[in-house]
């Protein structure tokens, strides 16, 4: 079980622990693809065992004692995963995980020493990985934190890959936007054409346009990007 003070035996690397207003060697950590735990408790001793915890399998943790000091410190760009204390100082766990519910926050993994079956279903249905009630076993704790940063890291591809197709998005005319939801449902040419109102021959070399600036290397391929994208003939861009 994991308790303040108690230390691991999972000994392998140890990349260095941050704690607010400190960072590792040459602040490396804030250019790096590594993942990060974040660790919000209000019990100095808590923070240290999970901090030893998590830096003996190899993860940089930044620790805080309240909800403020996590919002105000600087992000790395990097997967990431809070695990944070139901009840804190200020701000509680519960509203600041509704607070983070806008943005691209890190999954978060709740532990606490007064749990009870309401704060458990309010965090789980607002997305919480894990709620977790102290003391913990470390075992337990660490399957939560992989599958957080894991799906931390399927999200960032996710967005990282949306971003791309968007900036190749706006690289189409108007026009070419036009015919693109024509295009990946799978109309003809002389389809596309007489609804659109443009010549039959127009539309071939829109459509080559088209798959030239997504770069697109099929039309399997551009179906799964307009998807992703969200357009559709029943649902044509703006």
């Amino acid at each position: 079980m994991l308790r303040p003070g108690g230390d691991s035996r999972r000994g392998v690397q140890r990349p260095g622990i941050l704690f607010p207003g400190g960072c590792e060697t040459e602040c490396g950590v804030m250019n790096t693809d590594s993942p990060v735990v974040f660790v919000v408790d209000d019990d100095h001793r808590v923070r240290e065992a999970l901090s030893r915890l998590m830096s003996s399998i190899g993860l940089t943790v930044a620790a805080f004692g309240s909800a403020a000091e996590f919002l105000e410190h600087e992000k790395p760009d990097a997967p990431a995963c809070l695990i944070l204390d139901l009840e804190l100082p200020g701000t509680g766990g519960l509203e600041l995980q509704q607070q983070l519910a806008n943005g691209d926050a890190p999954p978060i993994v709740f532990i606490t020493g007064h749990g009870d079956i309401p704060s458990t279903v309010r965090a789980m249905k607002a997305g919480a990985v894990e709620f977790l009630s102290k003391p913990f076993g470390e075992e337990e704790l660490l399957r939560a934190v992989d599958a957080a940063i894991a799906l931390d890291r399927a999200a960032r591809q996710k967005r990282s890959e949306l971003a791309e197709l968007q900036k190749r998005y706006v690289l189409l005319t108007p026009r070419e936007r036009e015919v693109l939801p024509f295009v990946v449902a799978g109309f003809a040419n002389k389809q596309a054409a007489g609804d659109l109102g443009i010549a039959e021959n127009t539309i071939a070399v829109y459509r080559g346009q088209i798959m030239r600036k997504m770069d697109a290397r099929s039309l399997a391929e551009l179906v799964r990007m307009a998807d992703k994208l969200g357009i559709s003939p029943s649902n044509p861009p703006a």
